[in-house]
């Protein structure tokens, strides 16, 4: 036996003893793995992680390991709404926004366990995400979609309020889900590999970063309902997540076998937005409770108590729930920028979680499949009414670098924990609750780590180079002047077809997609080195070349169960989401 400072859970730091086999491998606490993977080159990693991906817990454990991720979930997914539902000219006090929030819960749970399971089968939290924001906004800006004066507002009774939000829902449904099936068809027949090559680190800089840019007005709006609560927040959850992220804190644990004990707990590590959500959450209960802030504050914790109060105790989403989706071209185009940016930040996670998961190296197949369940899960949150995509969550990522528990099992649990949430309805009110200024203060901080992300990109480039200079900076300030003088200026573009009029204001009004555009564009068209470009580096990151072959060995990427069957079908060599696509020929 060997005391090693290992990590239970979402970033849980724990002092716990750890026996190892006689290949210096860690046998987990509460019970060996069911199955061990087989690769031989993941074993460099292995000795780092407390279960790999091939290693179950044993269930009680798994489903402790699970509330934590879906925990970590929560900070990040309860904040669209906050965003989604006054462009949807819903009401403040409307109980159907935490009918939206339990959707979003309960489309993320299924998508995630098909994902961990029959997608890319890595261990990673699927649901949804800011990207899918611009566009939305972009075609609620429209002058058929813009809400109405709050006089005409007031004297309209409940049902006509419901139908003026429904209506948007089921517009906005209609764009997500068929958008999607751009990405099912790019993941399942392989040619994501193809049209990425293309996309090259000069493109997904302005996608990605202007995600952040784009909303940086909503951040504001949000944040100045009190600047205070505001600022105290970001200073919080920056203390939390960067200063104190290693400092541990004692607590009192039971092991079997040698009773009560002191372990550490990294408690500021696992949940830095949760920690500063109900600090700054109990502040304004306090001021409100004092009437400090007065009646009908936005910061007030009663404001919107009226949702809870509202809410059914139990109720299951269904496709379809706030109507059936409505599709127009100038919806579905736009929404092609955020099903684009979805699937290059979840090929740039794939990687990354393999390594620390102690997984081989993702398969062209692999790769493949899970982009393809990823756009399959995007049309099931357009059917349900979720008002949103689905992406790989980061907050989830990095959770399992710190945990060092990169169990598939763990994640299936955690979604059917999310699954099971997700129809309680008075938990997905809950979170309506929360003060604007504190959702303000949390996207200061998320909106500047998306912009960083995207910026992260140019690592693989060079600097140096005036030409590359040139691109970013006009891709990335043209949309952000452009952009947003056309949704201000719905009326500017008169074709004299209302359809062409609508998909070019959105398409010209999507930053994320101009931006993309003139980024692919012009790296394409001005010449440059490949080193240059930084094309080499990034092909290292992107295992999508036709040398990704499978070698007739089991992998971790293969089905759960019927790969007997499977392999003795040939055919099944030519399928591009196939687990034997591809198959080397044994001689």
């Amino acid at each position: 036996m060997e005391l090693n400072s290992v990590a239970i859970g979402d970033g849980v730091g724990v002092e716990a003893a750890k026996s190892t086999d006689f290949n210096g491998r860690p046998t987990p606490v509460g019970g060996a793995p069911t199955e061990s993977p087989p690769a031989p080159h993941a074993e460099k990693s292995k000795p780092q992680l407390l279960y790999a991906i091939n290693e179950n817990p044993v269930w009680y454990l798994s489903i402790f390991l699970a509330f934590q991720h879906y925990l970590t979930m929560i900070g990040a997914i309860v904040s669209i709404p906050f965003i989604l539902t006054p462009a949807l000219c819903m009401s403040d006090e409307d109980p159907n926004r935490g009918i939206i929030i339990s959707t979003m819960i309960f489309v993320t749970g299924i998508v995630t366990y098909f994902q961990a399971t029959w997608g890319v089968r890595l261990p990673i939290v699927q649901g949804g995400t800011i990207s899918f924001l611009v566009p939305t906004l972009a075609i609620l800006a429209l002058p058929q979609w813009k809400c109405p004066p709050a006089a005409e507002l007031d004297a309209m009774n409940e049902e006509e309020r419901n139908e003026l939000w429904q209506i948007r829902m089921r517009e906005l449904s209609g764009a997500i889900a068929v958008s999607a099936m751009v990405q099912v068809i790019l993941g399942y027949t392989g040619l994501v590999g193809k049209i990425l090559k293309y996309v090259t680190p000069l493109t997904i800089v302005p996608t990605v970063s202007l995600v952040g840019l784009t909303l940086f007005e909503h951040a504001a709006e949000t944040a100045s309902k009190h600047w205070g609560i505001a600022v105290g927040t970001t200073g919080m959850l920056t203390l939390f997540s960067q200063i104190m992220c290693d400092v541990s804190i004692p607590i009192v644990a039971y092991r079997k076998g040698h009773g009560l004990e002191v372990r550490k707990f990294q408690l500021f590590r696992l949940f830095p937005v949760l920690l500063t959500i109900i600090i700054m959450w109990g502040l304004c209960g306090i001021l409100t409770a004092t009437d400090v802030f007065p009646p009908s504050h936005p910061s007030r914790t009663d404001v919107r108590l009226n949702v809870l109060t509202s809410a059914k105790w139990f109720y299951v989403p269904y496709p379809g729930q706030f109507g059936w989706p409505s599709v127009t071209l100038s919806g579905v185009l736009g929404m092609l920028a955020g099903v684009l940016a979805c699937t290059v930040e979840s090929l740039s996670y794939y990687p990354t979680v393999s390594q620390m998961a102690g997984a081989q190296s993702p398969p062209l197949h692999a790769i493949n499949r899970g982009i393809g369940t990823e756009g399959l899960g995007t049309v099931l949150a357009g059917l349900w009414g979720a008002g949103n995509g689905t992406n790989t969550f980061g907050e989830n990522v990095g959770a399992i670098g710190v945990t060092k528990i990169g169990s598939r099992r763990v994640i299936q649990w955690a979604a059917f924990i999310m699954v099971l949430q997700g129809i309680i309805g008075k938990f997905g009110a809950i979170f309506i609750l929360i003060p604007d200024s504190v959702v303000g203060g949390i996207f200061c901080v998320m909106f500047g780590m998306i912009i960083a992300f995207g910026l992260s990109t140019l690592q693989y480039v060079d600097l140096r180079s005036a030409r590359n200079l040139y691109i970013l900076g006009l891709s990335i300030f043209f949309p952000m002047v452009l952009c947003p003088w056309m949704q201000q200026h719905p009326g500017a573009i008169n074709t004299g077809n209302e359809t062409v009029d609508s998909t070019l204001s959105v398409l010209l009004g999507t930053t994320i997609l101009v931006g993309g555009l003139l980024g692919c564009f012009l790296d394409n068209i001005i010449p440059g080195t490949p080193a240059e470009r930084g094309l080499i580096d990034w092909a290292n990151e992107m295992p999508l070349g036709d040398d990704n072959i499978n070698d007739g060995t089991a992998t971790d990427y293969d089905f759960p169960y019927g790969m007997d069957t499977i392999r003795k079908w040939k055919w099944t060599y030519y399928i591009p989401f196939m687990p034997t696509y591809k198959l080397k020929k044994q001689n």
